[in-house]
């Protein structure tokens, strides 16, 4: 199945302009996440602040996990188009990060805690069928925007990882304040990202550094990063419509047991 990921091209609008500076073009990145992380969306705020019930949690549990265990898919779409060995050495770090090896339990392992605390099966979880349609839609728009766009934009497009550590924090103090399924076993998916989201940026902000040097370059690496926060934005949409305001379920998606 193949999802067309249309972008705003704001890059026609460089056309002869000079580069950014290093500074600039860092401050712009930051911006983006400023004005369009997913930090600001209304249902983190209610996750965050205590404002949903056990279900709606629940909810947000069985769609995030579609797109935890879809990083790794993305991951190895960019490493399937990579000649470098040494930069495919480098990512293949993410796979690890979240797939897990022999010695160390993965992202995905990890995240698969916290629906076990929340009372959520695990076959019904892998099994991915309770996801809405504007998860699946989101995710797979980003998987094959890895799989076909530049390395450049492939590459950049995980740059929202810059803003990752801050909703991290708030998410751990948020949960563990307001719930009682949250502890260090079943938040231990985002504190460990607390570290690695801080190793994973440090090579991608210094890859687009290198690499985007025409303003032509810089601007796709800004429109992918723009293309990243909406794919985590429209999650939320989805998230909010179905449970939140005006709860209208899609068919075959996660009902939790007080709408049954």
């Amino acid at each position: 199945m193949t999802f067309a990921v249309p972008l705003v091209d704001e890059s026609a609008t460089a056309a002869g302009k000079e580069p950014l500076t290093e500074d600039e073009f860092l401050a712009a990145l930051m911006k983006i996440g400023e004005e369009r992380y997913h930090s600001l969306h209304p249902f983190h705020k209610l996750l965050h602040g205590g404002k949903l019930n056990y279900g709606q949690v629940q909810a947000w549990a069985v769609n995030r996990f579609y797109y935890q265990l879809s990083i790794p898919r993305k991951d190895a779409a960019l490493i399937s188009r990579l000649h470098d060995h040494k930069l495919r050495r480098l990512w293949r770090s993410r796979i690890i990060d979240h797939d897990g090896d022999e010695q160390n339990e993965g992202g995905i392992e990890r995240f698969l805690h916290l629906t076990d605390a929340l009372g959520l099966d695990r076959e019904y979880i892998l099994s991915t069928r309770g996801i809405l349609p504007g998860t699946r839609f989101a995710v797979e728009a980003y998987v094959n925007f890895v799989r076909e766009r530049s390395i450049l934009e492939a590459i950049a497009s995980s740059l929202t990882e810059l803003f990752a550590p801050a909703i991290h924090e708030e998410r751990i103090a948020g949960l563990l304040k307001h719930y009682d399924f949250a502890n260090d076993v079943t938040l231990s998916y985002f504190r460990k990202r607390l570290t690695e989201a801080r190793q994973d940026v440090e090579f991608g902000r210094a890859y687009v550094l290198t690499h985007a040097k025409t303003r032509d370059q810089q601007e796709a690496v800004l429109n992918a990063v723009r293309f990243k926060t909406d794919v985590l934005w429209s999650q939320l949409d989805a998230l909010h419509f179905a449970y939140v305001e005006p709860a209208l379920i899609p068919p075959g998606a996660f009902v939790p047991e007080d709408r049954k």
